[in-house]
């Protein structure tokens, strides 16, 4: 693959013309249509690894055949968390002070895992940064993404109201039991709706369904949910706009149910960052439809027990001791290890209060707790280093810099999505869904500007 700078942008439909008329558009496109079947099959979020084969093939048959392959602006910071990545493996055997002591091979192929899937999103973000318009528009491609929303929506009803429904996958039963009984490679397989937790006493069902966990279901609902606004902008029809606004509605029941205050805290760090993109471009009328949004929310928060369920969570913060705790070991494990990190997470010895407290049948939460597996910040401190640090920030913080003087809908709501992510790698792991999520917007701001018009 070689890199080739993209040249200033200029007027025009598309300029590329029919040079890259050789990238098909199914293998993004498959992986968005269909994912609820891929999860139904056991595949989900090794769908991406599986698709980036031909999707690689491609772009290499691209290059032979004289056609150039386009590098997004600030693919070099990419670069540098990726070799970050690697040369952390270095650490792997290291067993920090207060965790379990482990060979590094038994921890090898978490790692191996993380890799591939990195590689696997980096491999998507260039396929899908190189179709022309002709191939796969960004309109097309918008209302794929408003469609994995409305995916979300759905599976976070599913989980609301059959919080126990599971089922084994075809690719499941093909494994060995020894194999699949591992709770790592189970939570790859396994579909299930929802996951059962005590956070405001007693065991409820929390979404999770077709994203495998509650948190993950809650950080892609916020990487997404722009795109179904601007999939109903881009509309002339009323009657789909109408449709738009009734599925972003429906949509707070499970936002609230899900428990999750990561998510209402990255749904409103990305109305401030719009509403402020607006009103900078002059559009004050944001102003008011923010309040618009916000009295109704208010209203419906009050007037059913949906409000109750906010005031709950909102009083039981059962899980905050465990993040500061997790957070303190991050920082001094990267303190330790500053430059490359320990090339993936540990677990610790015991509990928050004592070492001897660890996971047990009958307590499942109790402690053995993941260092670095409660936010994609701390995992990438204490995993790759600063190195990794600032080679994964720099690259998305590049993007939002590089983009910023684009106003339209897809390049706002873009921006929305990179700088909530920002804000939920404070308490979100990245990979995979997430990752993948972020690296299709920084594909359509990218395009935006080859194309230098808007969709």
């Amino acid at each position: 693959m070689t890199v080739v700078a993209a040249a200033a942008p200029t007027a025009g439909p598309d300029r590329r013309g029919t040079r890259n008329r050789t990238l098909p558009a199914w293998p993004v496109a498959g992986i968005l249509l269909l994912y609820p079947l891929w999860w139904a099959l056991g595949l989900g979020v090794l769908i991406f690894g599986l698709m980036a084969a031909p999707m690689m093939f491609l772009l290499i048959r691209r290059r032979a055949a004289g056609r150039p392959v386009l590098l997004p602006p600030g693919f070099a910071w990419w670069v540098i968390f990726l070799v970050a990545v690697l040369v952390s493996i270095a650490a792997l055997g290291a067993d920090p002070a207060g965790t379990v002591v482990e060979r590094a091979g038994a921890r090898l192929p978490a790692v191996v895992y993380k890799f591939a899937m990195y590689a696997s999103l980096t491999v998507l973000l260039v396929y899908a940064g190189n179709l022309a318009e002709s191939e796969l528009s960004r309109r097309r491609l918008v209302r794929l993404l408003a469609g994995m929303f409305v995916v979300t929506v759905l599976g976070g009803l599913l989980g609301m109201v059959a919080g126990t429904f599971e089922f084994t996958s075809p690719v499941e039963w093909l494994l060995p039991s020894g194999v699949r009984n591992k709770g790592f490679v189970r939570s790859l397989v396994h579909p299930y709706a929802a996951q059962i937790m005590d956070l405001v006493g007693g065991e409820k069902p929390r979404p999770a369904a077709p994203w495998g966990y509650t948190n993950t279901w809650g950080n892609n609902f916020c990487l997404l949910v722009g795109w179904l606004l601007v999939a109903a902008w881009a509309s002339h029809r009323n009657g789909r706009r109408a449709l738009a606004m009734g599925i972003l509605a429906v949509s707070v029941v499970p936002a609230v149910a899900s428990l999750n205050r990561g998510l209402w805290i990255g749904i409103g760090v990305m109305v401030v960052y719009v509403a402020i993109r607006y009103v900078l471009a002059g559009r004050l009328w944001v102003l008011g439809a923010v309040a618009l949004a916000g009295g109704a929310l208010a209203f419906t928060l009050l007037a059913t027990p949906l409000g109750g369920t906010v005031q709950a969570r909102m009083d039981n913060g059962k899980s905050n001791g465990v993040r500061s705790f997790l957070i303190e070991r991050a920082l001094d494990g990267f303190a330790e290890s500053p430059v490359i990190g320990y090339g993936g997470t540990r677990n610790t010895l015991g509990g928050r209060n004592s070492i001897t407290v660890g996971e047990s049948a009958g307590c499942e939460r109790c402690g053995n707790f993941t260092v670095g597996g409660n936010g994609q910040l701390w995992q990438l401190l204490y995993a790759h280093g600063a190195v990794g640090t600032v080679g994964y920030l720099g690259f998305f913080g590049y993007g939002l810099w590089r983009f910023r003087r684009d106003r339209s809908p897809a390049g706002i709501a873009g921006g929305a999505a990179l700088v909530g992510s920002f804000s939920a790698m404070l308490w979100y792991n990245s990979l995979v869904t997430p990752l993948a999520f972020m690296v299709l917007a920084y594909a359509l701001l990218w395009r935006n500007w080859m194309e230098g018009d808007t969709p």
